[in-house]
């Protein structure tokens, strides 16, 4: 599912004027800039090593000296349930234009043989297209948005990682921001330090971020990597396998298992269990219990992940990336503002404030004031009585 992606792309170049303009909630977002400080603790956080375990998930498309691939997006692990509601909209609709020919079919035939017109078959196609086609034009207009997060787009998102260019890839459907090239040494990452950990990382990928300043496009590049993580030690050693990937090279690193772009039914069904296999393993019987009872309810939604993998085609790269760091080959050039139209350019620029970073350090906390009793409160001390 690319939902989080779709979302970041559209805060990005969402119209000033559909920008909700609530005090309070402006005064959240500006709470939530990071300062200038902050991101360069940050990047020197992203050149330490941050386990001794380096060790990747994956699943992992490609890897040798130069090049290593790993699946990329949120909620991979949710991909299914708006592909079974989208296949059952098309399946309706698609039954309501072949009732609305033969209706037709049957009135031109029985008018044909008999010079009478058949008042049933008639009907039948009148109230088929009084009904299917408003259905399908709202589906195409406000519906086909949606499917699109699962179904009649890339397979997969995936991250590319070159050394020899020591540049970082993401490729991601055009309604999701497309596909961009970012320079590796602006990275910054979760799996750095325990104090950039989002929920001690359980239920989450290893994300890595690209701060507006970096990206030079205006706002901030954000990418999820491999599986949900147990616990945030499994998102250090995915970032540390990273890490020394790009920096120190594949030497001493285990090898990866290399999965197939084939979306083999197993594909679609062991993503639910991402992230929460520690949680089963210690679960108590009872706990167990139910899970077996809510079994089916795994199966229809692994279903749909399945059926949203058939209905989808394999991610390719452009050819400039595909050979980037072959010998006498151009390098690709970082994503810039130009790379998009002029329209996306524009919405880019009037939306860049949202994500500048507050300059200078950031400010220390003041210590919180003692609380001062009230005098009403303190009860005089009794005078004893001669």
């Amino acid at each position: 599912m690319y939902f989080f992606e779709w979302g970041m792309w559209q805060a990005a170049i969402q119209p000033e004027k559909d920008r909700t303009h609530d005090k309070q909630h402006e005064k959240l977002i500006d709470e939530a800039r990071p300062y200038e400080s902050d991101q360069y603790e940050e990047l020197a956080a992203a050149k330490i090593s941050a386990s001794k375990n380096p060790k990747t998930r994956g699943p992992v498309y490609a890897f040798d000296k130069q090049i290593l691939e790993i699946r990329s997006g949120m909620l991979e692990e949710k991909r299914g349930l708006i592909s079974i509601l989208s296949a059952m909209l098309i399946f309706l609709i698609a039954n309501g234009f072949a009732g609305i020919v033969a209706g037709t079919i049957g009135t031109m035939d029985y008018f044909h043989n008999t010079g009478d017109i058949a008042t049933g078959y008639l009907w039948m196609a009148l109230w088929l297209t009084t009904l299917t086609i408003p259905t399908t034009w709202f589906y195409l207009k406000y519906g086909l948005r949606f499917t699109r997060l699962e179904m009649f787009t890339s397979r997969h998102l995936l991250i590319r990682f070159n050394r020899a260019t020591q540049q970082v890839y993401i490729h991601r459907p055009s309604h999701c921001g497309g596909i961009v090239t970012l320079p590796w040494a602006g990275v910054t990452s979760t799996g750095s330090a325990n104090k950039y950990a989002l929920a001690d990382g359980v239920g989450l990928p290893l994300a890595l971020n690209w701060s507006a300043r970096v990206t030079g496009t205006f706002y901030p590049q954000m990418a999820w990597v491999g599986k949900s993580a147990n616990h945030q030690g499994e998102i250090r050693d995915e970032w540390e396998f990273i890490r020394r990937f790009m920096d120190e090279g594949p030497e001493g690193l285990p090898r990866p298992r290399i999965t197939s772009h084939f979306p083999w039914p197993w594909q679609a069904f062991t993503p639910q269990f991402e992230g929460v296999t520690h949680y089963f393993r210690n679960a108590s019987k009872l706990i167990k219990v139910g899970l077996v009872l809510i079994s089916p309810a795994f199966l229809i939604i692994g279903t749909g992940h399945w059926l949203s993998l058939l209905l989808c085609w394999k991610p390719r790269w452009p050819k400039i990336i595909r050979q980037a760091g072959m010998p006498g080959k151009p390098v690709p050039p970082l994503t810039t503002l130009a790379d998009y139209p002029p329209h996306i350019q524009q919405r880019l620029r009037e939306n860049a404030h949202l994500w500048t970073a507050h300059p200078g350090q950031r400010p220390e906390k003041k210590p919180r004031a003692p609380s001062k009793r009230r005098s009403t409160d303190a009860k005089p001390a009794s005078k004893a009585k001669p």
